[in-house]
């Protein structure tokens, strides 16, 4: 298992939310970062899922 971070950020460049999770693999993380999005309500916002290894697994602009 590998530790995960999701970070939002609004237009000015506040950050939202940074939050860590844990994930099997990136397609696992990938689909667990969308869920939270969906559910927090930040899917329109500027935001970034990285991997251990600094890959972006998730990202928008």
């Amino acid at each position: 298992m590998k530790t995960y971070v999701l970070t939002v950020f609004d237009k000015s460049g506040e950050k939202l939310l940074d939050e860590n999770f844990v994930a099997e693999n990136d397609e696992k993380a990938k689909e667990i970062g969308q869920s939270k999005l969906d559910e927090k309500g930040f899917t329109e916002h500027t935001h970034r899922c990285v991997s251990p290894d600094a890959k972006l697994v998730l990202f928008h602009r």
